[in-house]
């Protein structure tokens, strides 16, 4: 089990979160109107981490399982369609 500080970052754009190596361990996710969806890659252009569609006008949480996702690059927000902020929990 991972025993390490829990840190946050907030982002209103895609992008890499500038956070190096991280385990992703929850999401707070706030969208806008319409449908929306965020997506993780592992870097800029790696491998989905995380793909997930949201319905409209709400906040999300979305916990992680275990340890949580690895993202052994900079984790990049590659799309966050629809949304006005998404708050990354990671250690």
């Amino acid at each position: 089990m991972s025993r390490s500080d829990i840190k946050a970052k907030r982002v209103t754009t895609t992008g890499a979160l500038g956070i190096g190596r991280a385990r992703i361990r929850q999401l707070q996710v706030a969208v806008g109107a319409g449908a929306g969806r965020v997506t993780i890659t592992d870097g800029d252009g790696g491998e989905t981490i995380l793909d997930l569609d949201f319905s409209a006008n709400d906040t999300h949480s979305v916990n992680i399982p275990s340890d949580g996702l690895l993202s052994s690059s900079d984790p990049f927000v590659s799309a966050a369609t629809n949304v006005d902020a998404i708050t990354v929990f990671f250690a």
